[in-house]
């Protein structure tokens, strides 16, 4: 299927890894021109180097770097017609020990990075009277995680976001979703001191039952791969997601037991 994306010009931000590198990768094989994202500018240029897209290293949470972001993809790409709003990150902390600023740094991430770069980009695609932009939020928005309330009650926050944008913006073309992945094979979950390693600490178990454990309250029994996730974020940011806007699909092998 064709999803009429060759020479879109993509923003991916948390591009460097896990579920930001595989939606980058599925919109280069599209024929999409990429902008990657991130804060780590070593192993961001070596992906972006591998896949054939541009980079950015830079710091979502800057107030200044939504116009940078926005600079950078008319600059060197010559628009910007798809935004992918990735970065994101959590750890396994109960609400007790959150302090004030593990509120602010889950909202500034995941909410004010995410609005600074749709309140630029929304408006420069309805000039055109076509955008896409597509959030990637989590199933932990759609229903509060005991590990992280705080992480949570951010990415709630970016689904309403997602919905006020995309009830603005729907009549000049431009579409605006959200997903909501549950646990994916990424680094956050797997890598030394992760969230399945912060986990088996705090139940007191090894990490292989830790993981086992996560997997066991998903109806698949499984976690899911980055590439799954990219490959329903690369559809809604397509011609081929035409009728879709103000959704948020939940990705997450069944985690949330709703309908919405």
């Amino acid at each position: 299927m064709d999803l009429g994306l060759r020479d879109k010009v993509c923003v991916v931000t948390g591009a460097s890894r896990g579920i930001g590198l595989a939606i980058s990768r599925r919109l280069v094989a599209e024929g999409a021109g990429v902008l990657m994202v991130a804060r780590g500018e070593a192993r961001l240029q070596a992906a972006a180097q591998e896949i054939g897209a541009e980079w950015l290293a830079a710091d979502v949470t800057d107030p200044d770097c939504a116009q940078r972001i926005v600079a950078t993809a008319v600059e060197q790409l010559g628009g910007l017609h798809v935004l992918v709003n990735n970065a994101g990150t959590s750890a396994n902390k109960p609400l007790t020990a959150l302090t004030d600023e593990d509120w602010r740094d889950q909202f500034e991430l995941n909410v004010m990075a995410s609005i600074r770069l749709m309140r630029l980009a929304a408006p420069r695609m309805a000039e055109r009277g076509w955008g896409r932009i597509v959030n990637v939020s989590s199933s932990s928005g759609k229903r509060p995680s005991a590990s992280n309330a705080a992480y949570s009650v951010a990415k709630a926050a970016q689904l309403s976001a997602s919905r006020a944008f995309a009830d603005a913006y729907a009549a000049q073309g431009v579409l605006v979703n959200a997903i909501t992945p549950g646990p994916v094979e990424t680094e956050l979950w797997l890598d030394d001191g992760g969230l399945a390693d912060q986990a088996a600490k705090v139940a007191g178990v090894s990490r292989e039952e830790a993981l086992a454990a996560a997997k066991a309250k998903v109806p698949l029994k499984r976690f899911g791969t980055p590439e799954e996730i990219a490959d329903v974020a690369v559809f809604l940011c397509s011609e081929r997601s035409a009728n879709v806007t103000g959704a948020a699909w939940s990705v997450d092998g069944g985690t949330v037991p709703i309908i919405l």
